[in-house]
This record gives structure tokens, C-alpha cells and sequence, in this order.
């Protein structure tokens, strides 16, 4: 990562300008992520949700993610597939980079930074992925760290496969 690079996790709801950012990124990253009506449809997500982070280079946002818990007023589809199959977890609703970032291994750097939150509260991590269309990047990235398929569902105009990582809170030496 870069010097003038920094992941951040705001609590508060972001500023007006960092919000048509992040919009602006959400709706670059569709149909890998669920579209957007409206920034306000954003800012009321963030509020909603129990962590969101953020990659700043050069004053700009180059990265983001956002993560629900369980019991949440949350009422997206995927997310009611793990409310109602686990007791506690945490849900990455949306992760997005900029694209000409992408491949650089900042999905990987907020992953990390979520495994280490999840890690404390014994949490595990849940998405999904579409199936169809294929997100063939991001079910490679998944598998490739542990999380194992949980589930899958078929929409009206695309299909998902749920997604499950517990490795991240495991101590390895009582294996």
C-alpha cells in the first residue's frame, strides 16, 4: 500500500461529496454490485449498516466496502437468506474498487481489516456472489480465501451463490 494511501472505518455518516463518490463507484462496479437508485438509497444503507470502510489515495476514494449484522432492518433478499440461516455473522452487502485500481490487492487489504473486526467478535463472513452473470473475479478471490458455498438462489434476472468464512477467528493450535 502506498504512503499516501489509508483504509479508514467511519462510524458517522459520511460527507455529501464523499456520498456522490461512493455512488458514483457503486454504480461503475454494477452488475457485480446491486444498483443504486439514488444516492439518498446509499446514505440510507450506510446508516443502516454496522461497519463501512473506505480506501483514500490522493484525497479521492478508490475503494469501499459495507457490512451489516445480524438483526438488522436490513430487508435485501441475500441478506434474509443469512439472517434466517445464522444466529450471528457479519454480511459484506457491497465491496467496489475503482477500476483503474482493480488488481492492485485492495479488496484484499479491506478483507483483511474485516477479518481482523469479525475476528474479535467471533464473527463469520457472509456474501454472495453472482452466478449468473458471472462474477468470475469474485468467486475466484472467495474460494481462494475459504469461504466455502453455503447456499444459492436463482432470481428472476441473474442467480447467486451464498457464501460462508470461519477461518478468520479459528485458533489454529486447537485444531
Amino acid at each position: 500500500m502506498s504512503h499516501n494511501m489509508k483504509i479508514i472505518q467511519i462510524k458517522s455518516m459520511p460527507e455529501p461529496k464523499m456520498i456522490k463518490e461512493l455512488y458514483s463507484l457503486n454504480q461503475d462496479n454494477v452488475p457485480a454490485l446491486g444498483s443504486l437508485s439514488t444516492e439518498t438509497e446509499l446514505k440510507e444503507l450506510i446508516k443502516l449498516s454496522d461497519t463501512s470502510m473506505y480506501i483514500f489515495s490522493n484525497n479521492e476514494i478508490i475503494g469501499f466496502l459495507v457490512c451489516f449484522r445480524e438483526r438488522s432492518a436490513y430487508h435485501s433478499p441475500n441478506y434474509r437468506f443469512f439472517n434466517k440461516n445464522e444466529s450471528k455473522f457479519i454480511y459484506v452487502d457491497r465491496i467496489a474498487i475503482k477500476q483503474n485500481s482493480i488488481n492492485k490487492g485492495l479488496g484484499s487489504l479491506l478483507y483483511k481489516k474485516l477479518y481482523k473486526l469479525a475476528g474479535l467478535k467471533q464473527l463469520p463472513i457472509c456474501c454472495e456472489v453472482n452466478t449468473i452473470p458471472i462474477n468470475q473475479i469474485s468467486l475466484n478471490f472467495h474460494y481462494k480465501n475459504n469461504f466455502k458455498p453455503v447456499g444459492e438462489y436463482d432470481f428472476d434476472d441473474h442467480s447467486v451463490v451464498y457464501l460462508k468464512k470461519e477461518d478468520h477467528y479459528l485458533n489454529k493450535q486447537q485444531l
